[in-house]
């Protein structure tokens, strides 16, 4: 099947099989995919004998596999899978990428999509040969504050935006251990490219192509193997300055936007509420709406004076939606719609992650 010719009649939802149930899988992909119209979760696959349970628990319908092979076997039968999701560590992106290409088997892959920007443009590249629709899962340009801020852009209230503030901050003083703090190459850890692969992403989308990048990245904690307190600098083609900040040792959050321009400035505290809500059981579609927040933690738009003090106007927050990801995947699976992250959108963004490294690395201000 491919994104341009549908093989399930319109009638029939699209099976999805979904590769890994840790975090990114359990709390994003299984219940997003199936709170979408058109799609049904089909099969899981986990070798972990405390997630099959967990499966079962959750999805007592859903097959389990213990292995991706058994996914591929089926791809040219009456059982095969229309989509497949990958939200297994990110040292098997690119391999479970491409066995799911070469099957034919559209797919969609979490952040960060490979560890560079030549293996993304690679992966983009099989799959326009083989046909076969391929996306990356970049919920973040579904945030609530993001949409807020893409509005204020659009409606020009700011007018020229000349620097924009991101940070996504934790505080963790202890490692939590497991593969994102693994300071093994092959596993593709730290924040970098965590955090990283979603405020970078966010930059670029609003802002344009970066023409130059500065980072600073620091293993702060005890013991700490790669990255966790990294700052990011970007100069975009149009001039705007985006200053990016990831961490897990911020002791005083700072706000989550900071966006300063030429008629005004707009800054948000706090974080998108549909994680906490997906980690705590509630589903898109339920009574309550979805991915709103109270009017208390709106941001402020204004000039002159901090909105701490009382300053600027509350401006209401977008609701957020990540269920718009797998609506548009579907749509693009029915009828041949672009995919709405692409591999090339996320090899742009690697190469600010690449660069980011590089700089740090090497104390310098990198040229791209």
């Amino acid at each position: 099947m491919n994104a341009t010719a549908p093989a399930s009649p319109r009638s029939a939802p699209l099976r999805v099989g979904l590769i890994g149930y840790g975090l990114a899988g359990s709390v994003f992909h299984a219940p997003l995919v199936t709170a979408t119209d058109g799609l049904v979760l089909d099969t899981v696959v986990t070798s972990d004998p405390g997630r099959q349970e967990q499966v079962r628990a959750e999805f007592p319908d859903v097959r389990i596999a213990a292995s991706p092979d058994e996914l591929w076997k089926r791809a040219d039968g009456a059982e095969a899978l229309d989509l497949v999701v990958i939200a297994s560590p990110n040292r098997t992106h690119v391999p479970l990428a491409t066995a799911a290409l070469t099957a034919g088997i559209p797919v969609v892959v979490d952040k960060p999509l490979a560890a560079t920007a030549a293996e993304a443009r690679e992966l983009a590249a099989l799959a326009e040969r083989t046909g076969t629709f391929l996306s990356v899962f970049q919920n973040r340009r579904w945030d609530n504050d993001f949409l807020t801020v893409r509005r204020l852009l659009a409606d020009g209230e700011l007018g020229e935006v000349q620097r924009f503030e991101s940070r996504f901050e934790r505080w963790r003083p202890q490692l939590k251990g497991g593969w994102r703090e693994s300071g093994a190459p092959e596993e593709i850890g730290g924040l970098l490219y965590d955090l990283g692969s979603h405020v970078v992403d966010q930059a670029l989308v609003l802002f344009g192509p970066a023409v130059r990048v500065y980072a600073e990245a620091d293993a702060r904690r005890p013991g700490a193997e790669t990255d966790d307190d990294t700052f990011i600098a970007l100069t975009h083609a149009s001039g705007v300055r985006s200053h990016l900040y990831v961490s897990a040792t911020t002791a005083q959050l700072g706000p989550r936007f900071r966006v300063l321009g030429s008629r005004a400035g707009y800054v948000k505290y706090g974080l998108d509420p549909q994680e906490g809500a997906l980690r705590d059981g509630l589903r898109p579609g339920a009574d309550t709406p979805w991915g709103e927040e109270p009017e208390h933690l709106w941001g402020r738009l204004g000039s002159g004076e901090s909105p701490l003090t009382g300053a600027g106007t509350p401006v209401p927050t977008a609701p957020g939606d990540y269920p718009a990801y797998y609506a548009a995947v579907a749509a693009a699976l029915r009828d041949g719609g672009p995919a709405p992250v692409t591999a090339y959108e996320a090899a742009h963004c690697l190469e600010v992650l690449e660069a980011a490294r590089a700089s740090s690395r090497d104390g310098v201000v990198v040229e791209l």
